[in-house]
C-alpha cells in the first residue's frame, strides 16, 4: 500500500479544508450580492402582468413558508435558496449561477409577481431552478407571498 507519513496526510487535509472554506466563502459573498446579476429568461407577456390574486395575509405567507422549507418537491426551496432566502442553502453553493437572493429589496422590486409565478411553474433555463408544474396555482401564489416577505423584512 501507500507509505504516507501522518504529517503529510494532515497537511493535505488542512490544505483541502482551507480550499473548501475559501471557495465556500467566495460563493456566500456572491450569493449575498445585492443586486444580484442575472440573465433570467423573461416570462411570456400573458404572465408578466399577472398580479397575486391572494390577499397578503399571514396565513398565505405561512403556507408559502411551509412549502419553501418542507413540502415543495422535487426539492424544498430552502435547499438552494436557504432558510433565510438569501441564496445560501446547503445545495446553493454548488450551483452556477447561484440561487436567487430573495432578501435583496433592489432585485426583488424589479421582478413581477407574474415573472415569479412563471419561473416557479416552468423552472429557469440556464440555472438549476427546476419546474414545479405540479404545484397548484394557489400554492405558487402563497409561495410568492412568502418570497416577497423575505425582502420586505430584510434590513
Amino acid at each position: 500500500m501507500f507509505n504516507i507519513k501522518s504529517s503529510t496526510l494532515i497537511t493535505i487535509f488542512m490544505s483541502l479544508f482551507s480550499l473548501i472554506f475559501f471557495l465556500r466563502g467566495s460563493a456566500i459573498v456572491w450569493a449575498n450580492e445585492c443586486p444580484q446579476p442575472r440573465k433570467t429568461q423573461v416570462a411570456p407577456p400573458t404572465f408578466l402582468n399577472k398580479k397575486n390574486p391572494l390577499r397578503k395575509e399571514p396565513r398565505h405567507i405561512k403556507k408559502g413558508k411551509v412549502l419553501a422549507h418542507i413540502k415543495a418537491k422535487p426539492v424544498a426551496c430552502k435547499q438552494c435558496h436557504g432558510m433565510l432566502g438569501d441564496g445560501n442553502g446547503s445545495m446553493g453553493n454548488l450551483l452556477n449561477p447561484k440561487p436567487r437572493n430573495f432578501t435583496c429589496k433592489e432585485t426583488m422590486k424589479e421582478i413581477s409577481d407574474g415573472q415569479l409565478f412563471w419561473i416557479i411553474k416552468n423552472g429557469s433555463e440556464g440555472t438549476s431552478m427546476p419546474p414545479y408544474k405540479h404545484l397548484s396555482d394557489e400554492k405558487v401564489w402563497q409561495l410568492i407571498h412568502y418570497i416577497r416577505s423575505l425582502s420586505e423584512s430584510a434590513s
